[in-house]
């Protein structure tokens, strides 16, 4: 099992940062990825971005691309997500989540399907 906790949401005016905090417990030497995913109101959950412990490659959505960034703590088992210049369309709950398996296709890394563990999310919301 592994437990996975988000941190960090809050609200913030339109142009603002915020930094969000995913730490995975548990048997995270089984851990290969990890991803962020946002639900906005009356939305489905889509993909943000996603890292690959190991070697730290990253994967963003377009809509995001330029202006988040995820990162990770090895030894803090803990994974980022740093969001600048952000907007109203960023206002959502955001998820963490754990993909233990390191044979994947970009598309699986992309799915809400792709990931074996989630956290509860942390609520962002982005005032104009």
């Amino acid at each position: 099992q592994v437990q996975v906790v988000e941190s960090g949401g809050g609200l913030v005016q339109a142009g603002g940062s915020l930094r969000l905090s995913c730490a995975a417990s548990g048997r995270t030497f089984s851990s290969e990825y990890m991803g962020w995913f946002r639900q906005g109101p009356g939305k489905e959950r889509e993909f943000v971005a996603a890292i690959r412990w190991s070697s730290g490659i990253t994967y963003y959505a377009d809509s995001v691309k330029g202006r988040f960034t995820i990162s990770r703590d090895n030894a803090k088992n803990t994974v980022y997500l740093q969001m600048n210049s952000l907007k109203p369309d960023d206002t959502a709950v955001y998820y963490c989540a754990v993909r233990l398996s390191v044979y994947t296709t970009e598309n699986t890394l992309r799915s809400v399907s792709g990931y074996n563990y989630w956290g509860q999310g942390t609520q962002v919301t982005v005032s104009s």
